[in-house]
């Protein structure tokens, strides 16, 4: 080894150019790395537990009730999914088909999961999730790349680098939630659970495989009893009066008799209320089982684009000083399809609400209306909102209509599930949820006196509820 090294360090590029593509210098592409096989079985490992990553953070979207780790859940799915897929295609090309991509790789890797993902509370999961899980990825990535030749093995060191990079900003965020969230009573008390992940990982030989396996598998604590999806929707407190159905956006947004600029609330309004798409799509996600990878992959993007909008919706009142908590941000859409429908049936109205919005007054119009508000904000987030649903329309296109055989009876299935839950606004009204408060006139005088301007009457005036109507375009639209 000293004299391959010497040998290699004696030889020089042109003009001492950087060598091998820039890869790596001789030296370290002359060292013996992994072989074939074991390289295969740490990238199956690697697979598995961004595969699981990706279940439990979707798992726990919707029941979260905390809106800023509903929102990082949905990111950190949706890159997990990624790096599945890049994994994927690595695995397929080292000799490997048929993959066994969906063999699981280790009984106490196994249950390392399967207990991250019962954690009963928001502490455990944070603490199971970016203290253990993440870096003991990290670290089993960053051993690939130091026992690896960096030469051979190029195309496994890039997707390795990627995850890498992000593994780091989730990792990071998750170190300063567990700061904000978990006190030292709650750690004391998981002790012993923490203890048990350790062991858990002790007897997989760590995450990739690569040490001595422990001769024991440590008995199950909160998975002895198999993980139940909770579909139920959560919020935190800033969201009061979830069941609120007292202002129309829809109806306001078409009226060519209100002015733009009071438009964009209710476009950051309507952008933050999308919370409610993640939770939904989570729950289909969730229990739609024996997909395709990139079926959980496309339905991720299409989950964290919904998420973002949601959070372009709070720069957007944050931007124009206005407290979003003076709007009344529901739940009633994701409540009522995740408690009422089928998986199907929920992917079904959300398609056929996406082909709503594909029309002239849908996203396009929503754009033209942010460009003329004079709020450049509201028109560059609703320029990329049109393009990330126009993707989103293919997505329902690739794996909802593709499964229902026709695009006619894709879109009369959607309307009729969409019809079947068309409104509750009398009954929450009667079982006393909520007041349907008309909460319009106090966010928009906040907004006028952040603008420095004088409420304009009729504009404050406005008072068109969502009593025997919908949260679509169907009517509001075509009588626009």
């Amino acid at each position: 080894m000293e004299r391959r090294s010497r040998k290699s360090m004696n030889h020089k590029s042109h003009r001492d150019l950087p060598p091998l593509g820039g890869l790596c210098t001789f030296d370290e592409a002359s060292r013996p790395g992994l072989l074939i096989e074991p390289c295969v079985s740490r990238l199956k490992r690697y697979h598995y537990a961004f595969k699981r990553l990706h279940e439990i953070f979707t798992a726990r979207i919707t029941a979260e009730p905390v809106y800023e780790l509903k929102s990082a859940f949905s990111l950190h799915a949706y890159l997990c999914s990624e790096h599945v897929m890049s994994l994927r295609t690595r695995v397929g090309e080292m000799r490997e088909p048929p993959l066994g991509l969906d063999a699981i790789p280790s009984d106490p890797l196994r249950l390392f999961f399967d207990e991250i993902l019962a954690a009963p509370d928001t502490a455990r999961l944070l603490v199971g999730l970016y203290e253990k899980a993440l870096p003991a990825l990290d670290a089993a990535l960053a051993r690939h790349l130091q026992e690896t030749n960096p030469l051979a093995d190029a195309p496994s060191v890039r997707v390795i680098r990627f995850a890498r990079l992000e593994l780091a900003d989730l990792i990071s965020f998750g170190a300063k939630a567990i700061a904000q969230l978990v006190g030292p009573d709650p750690r004391e008390q998981m002790r012993p659970w923490l203890s048990l992940l350790e062991d858990c990982l002790a007897a997989a030989g760590h995450l990739d495989g690569s040490h001595a396996a422990a001769l024991k598998t440590p008995a199950p604590l909160h998975s002895a009893a198999p993980y139940v999806y909770d579909g139920r929707p959560q919020r935190d407190e800033r969201f009061r009066d979830p069941w609120n159905q007292g202002v129309n956006p829809e109806v306001f947004l078409y009226d060519p008799a209100m002015p733009a600029r009071a438009k964009t609330l209710m476009l950051y309004y309507r952008r933050l209320r999308e919370i409610d798409v993640p939770e939904m799509m989570a729950s289909i996600v969730a229990q739609t089982p024996g997909k395709p990878a990139a079926y959980y992959r496309d339905m991720s993007r299409q989950l964290w684009d919904e998420a973002r909008h949601a959070l372009m919706g709070e720069v957007g009142f944050t931007a124009n000083g206005v407290d979003w908590q003076l709007a009344r941000i529901s739940w009633n859409w994701s409540y009522r399809l995740n408690t009422e429908c089928t998986p199907l049936e929920r992917h079904a109205v959300l398609y056929f609400i996406e082909q709503g919005l594909m029309g002239r007054n849908g996203k396009r119009y929503e754009m033209e209306v942010g460009l003329q508000s004079g709020d450049p904000l509201a028109g560059l987030f609703q320029d990329y909102d049109w393009a990330d649903e126009v993707l989103h329309a293919r997505i329902g296109r690739d794996w909802y209509v593709s499964a229902m055989g026709d695009p006619a009876k894709a879109t009369a299935y959607g309307d009729a599930c969409w019809s079947r839950i068309l409104n509750n606004w009398r009954g929450v009204l009667e079982e006393g949820l909520t007041l349907h408060e008309n909460w319009w006139p106090a966010l928009y005088t906040a907004a006028c006196q952040s603008w420095g301007l004088a409420p304009d009457p009729k504009v404050l005036a406005y008072h068109q509820t969502y009593e025997g109507s919908r949260a679509d375009l169907k009517q509001v639209s075509n009588s626009g």
